[in-house]
């Protein structure tokens, strides 16, 4: 097991009935600056709901609304001016992981003097930010209680991901019923990212991390079993509040720390968004099995036999013949939730395939496998 300082500074007011702890807000200052998507947080409720308990205590509120998945650099730009012009103390999240990655970005963007895509491509520009406060309304991406956040600039096709740890949110609430309007495919890309994210970890070539590898494994059962039941009954409060905690301790440190390794997945699907503009979590699902399979190998089996033993509780001494059935059964675990299983049903072809490869290639080269530009455009077109 590897060195690690562990430090997760985010308070966090789990269950229902937590958004009035939207008062604390006031301990920052006045002014909010709230971040928001394309409006469903209105036709749910909620967003009156957030505007009444923050009037109750006294804060003044401005808005950027619109911010779309896979947030772009532009509303980033554009959270920063509405920061400066109306000396805003904090930025509030209400959403996904989409609007509280671009509050992220746009509290440390205040302090730069340069453009804001700059923090994005260098995180050392990062030296301070805004109070960031959240309200998470999907369980995926984990921003909710990390330090990390992934911008887009689809002028150039590209995707990237920055963080510092002043970028961790301050505080998060975190309540399960917010989650039970999700749609059915929000709801799968939701499991599959967190799925995706317990995997970046499990899968990294560290030894004597024990414990690090039979956390991902619960937390890989934990979802396996509540995500189907979500998708199946959204209104589910045991089902949503299991995938909710389990999609913040993904990505908090807690599966990673003393075991860290860098991601593989990721970089690869973040280029089919980049060019694509794709689901990040249906781009997750359907890459992860082909990249299992090219990986596969009598050096990596005993990982593959572990994970077809411990999460899927398939039987067998052969590692790499439980390998290659574990892999089938998480390809058959994202079609039962109706995640794409080619490129193909999203409309992709090998158009940008090279381009695409470089570029991943870049962040492959200390993973769990190493892989070369070569090596990623022969899994991309085995998923075509």
């Amino acid at each position: 097991m590897l060195n690690f300082t562990h430090h997760i500074p985010t308070t966090i007011h789990f269950g229902e009935g937590q958004l009035s702890r939207l008062a604390e807000l006031k301990e920052s200052g006045k002014n909010v600056l709230l971040v928001y998507g394309g409006g469903s947080i209105k036709k749910t409720g909620l967003y009156d709901a957030v505007m009444n308990i923050l009037a109750e205590n006294g804060l003044c509120v401005t808005e950027l609304s619109g911010v779309q998945p896979n947030p772009r650099i532009e509303s980033v730009r554009e959270g920063i001016r509405l920061c400066r012009e109306n000396k805003i103390d904090m930025v509030l999240a209400v959403g996904g992981g989409s609007s509280i990655d671009c509050a992220k970005v746009i509290a440390a963007g205040v302090f730069y003097d340069g453009d804001a895509w700059d923090l994005v491509l260098d995180r050392s520009n990062i030296t301070k930010a805004l109070p960031i406060y959240s309200v998470l309304t999907i369980a995926a991406t984990g921003s909710e209680m990390d330090t990390v956040a992934v911008i887009s600039d689809m002028t150039k096709n590209e995707k990237w991901s920055t963080g510092s740890p002043l970028m961790a949110p301050k505080m998060s609430i975190l309540d399960p019923s917010l989650t039970f309007t999700v749609s059915k495919k929000q709801t799968a890309a939701g499991t599959a990212d967190i799925i995706s994210h317990t995997l970046e970890n499990y899968f990294t070539p560290v030894k004597g991390a024990f414990f690090q590898a039979r956390m991902c494994e619960a937390l890989l059962k934990t979802v396996i079993h509540y995500g189907p039941i979500a998708y199946a009954e959204p209104e589910n409060y045991e089902a949503r509040a299991n995938l909710m905690w389990a999609g913040s301790f993904a990505i908090n440190g807690v599966l990673s720390d003393g075991a860290d390794v860098p991601w593989c997945v990721h970089p690869i699907e973040h280029e089919l968004s980049a060019f694509y503009d794709v689901t990040h979590g249906e781009g997750l699902a359907l890459i992860t099995p082909y990249w299992m399979e090219y990986v596969l190998s009598e050096d990596t089996a005993w990982r593959f036999g572990e994970y077809g033993r411990n999460v899927f509780g398939l039987e067998g001494d052969d590692d790499m013949e439980v390998g290659k059935q574990a892999i089938a059964c998480t390809r058959e675990f994202f079609k039962k939730l109706g995640l794409p299983a080619t490129l193909s049903e999203l409309n992709i072809d090998a158009t940008h395939f090279d381009i695409m490869a470089e570029k991943a290639a870049r962040r492959c080269a200390r993973t769990f496998v190493p892989l070369t530009k070569e090596d990623i455009r022969k899994i991309l077109v085995s998923a075509l």
